[in-house]
């Protein structure tokens, strides 16, 4: 495909990533652009977190003004994984044909407007239906982050981009958690869904104006040769077709079964803290409010450190020379295996403790999160959304499945001991898939019948 003219040729060859100074001229040094643009991933993703979560915090306030039972709580929990896991294939070949500014930019602005209407919500079926609404507006997120993260960072950096981004998903309940509650406690749980919408909103018609891919970016060529010359895909301009096919072709490949298996046990996890998690606080462990704000932070900040800490290290070893594969698998397998001692906060007997065992499980997730640069190794070039939008479905499956087994076992039982149990049991299915499925890394070429 020819390439517009006012448009660098970021394909041509090159002989260095460094300009080279001729006689008289000083070198011209590449500019920072992806910096902003990872900025940019980085607060749309907090907004999505905070979008997604906010419905916990309130959930002790509305359970009670509604008349709502756990089990039904869990339902209205589960419901946005419904849509958000069975859109994520679809959004995923939206975000391969539109690219990240505009499925993103779309998917921001009707998701938020999804969001406020839920101030308005008046029992479980009004909830139920708003909640999935959200869902199916938030699928194209994480495929558009995917793929901007692929099209703007060489290989050597995208380990620690990506957890940057997938850091949002963290950062956004680390922040707020606490305020929501106390929000929803002085001014009504309402007054919560409102302006997470309005933030979400404003943010969204941002985005168009600020985000492009790079070379429709202000990125000088010396950037955007970085970007070529290190593996980023800053040039791919295909667009392809939607074929079952090559949906086909991806399943038959050992890596994308074992991402998926993996990335259902690590959300698993996640979806039980960003669920039931203030509700365990409240009403299992019976922490007021204040201290309930203060410890719900805890094992946020825990995750922030394990996927900065993983993006890093994996990095670094690609940096040291040891293998791609290597690299990027070995905190998915210690994220895993570590993230099976959740288990022991059922033999906790004091707050403090339970807070430091929950912490150390969701540093685990976090170290495990990283999954999302191994689907990023892997995708074709050509599918990278498609291919996000595989493994994330079968990830937010354990949005369905977690918060209503987590549910259902409430009801029955009136403890979460059997709920932890579950979640550590999963865990080690995700350790065994990661250490013993996923094989060798390497990228996965389309046959060249389906380019």
């Amino acid at each position: 495909m020819s390439k517009p003219a006012t448009q660098p040729d970021i394909d041509a060859p090159r002989t260095s990533s460094m300009a080279v100074p001729v006689a008289g001229q000083h070198a011209v040094a590449p500019t920072r652009r992806r910096y902003f643009m990872l900025l940019l991933i980085l607060v749309a993703t907090v907004i999505n977190y905070l979008d997604r979560v906010n419905i916990s915090s309130v959930a002790p306030f509305m359970t009670k003004d509604l008349h709502i039972d756990k089990f039904h709580m869990g339902m209205i929990f589960s419901a946005f994984a419904w849509t958000y896991a069975f859109a994520l294939l679809p959004a995923g070949f939206l975000v391969d044909r539109l690219g990240s500014r505009l499925s993103y930019g779309l998917s921001l602005v009707t998701w938020s407007l999804a969001t406020a209407a839920q101030s308005v919500a008046g029992g479980f079926a009004s909830l139920f239906g708003l909640r999935l609404a959200v869902g199916l507006m938030e699928a194209p997120a994480f495929p558009a982050n995917s793929r901007a993260v692929a099209m703007w960072f060489p290989e050597r950096e995208r380990g620690l981009a990506t957890s940057v981004f997938v850091m949002g998903q963290y950062l956004g309940t680390a922040l707020f958690s606490g305020i929501l509650i106390w929000i929803a406690g002085t001014y009504g749980w309402q007054t919560v869904f409102v302006m997470s919408g309005a933030v979400g909103l404003l943010f969204g018609i941002g985005w168009f104006f600020w985000y492009r891919d790079p070379l429709k970016s202000t990125a000088n060529q010396q950037e955007l040769d970085y970007l070529r010359e290190g593996g980023a895909l800053a040039g791919n301009q295909e667009r392809s077709r939607f074929r079952w096919a090559d949906i086909a072709y991806l399943m038959r490949h050992r890596q994308v079964w074992a991402i998926c298996i993996g990335k259902f046990a690590s959300s698993s996890s996640l979806y039980f803290f960003l669920t039931w998690f203030p509700t365990y606080l409240i009403d299992e462990r019976r922490i007021t409010l204040l201290k309930a704000g203060f410890f719900s932070v805890m094992p946020y900040v825990g995750a922030i450190v394990g996927i900065l800490l993983a993006g890093s290290i994996s990095d670094m070893l690609i940096r040291r020379g040891h293998p791609m594969s290597f690299s990027r698998k070995l905190p998915l397998v210690v994220g895993s295996a570590l993230g099976m001692s959740i288990v022991l906060a059922n033999v906790a007997t004091s707050d403090g403790f339970a807070i430091a065992i929950l912490t150390i499980a969701f540093f685990a997730q976090g170290i495990s999160a990283t999954s999302w640069a191994a689907v990023g190794e892997v995708a074709p070039k050509e599918l990278i959304g498609v291919t996000s939008g595989i493994t994330s479905f079968s990830a937010n499956l354990a949005g369905i499945v977690t918060p209503t087994v987590v549910g259902y076992i409430l009801r029955e039982t009136g403890s979460f001991h059997a709920a932890f149990n579950f979640i550590g049991c999963v865990a080690l299915v995700g350790t065994l898939s990661y250490s013993l499925l996923l094989g060798r890394l390497h990228r996965i070429e389309l046959p060249q019948r389906a380019r």
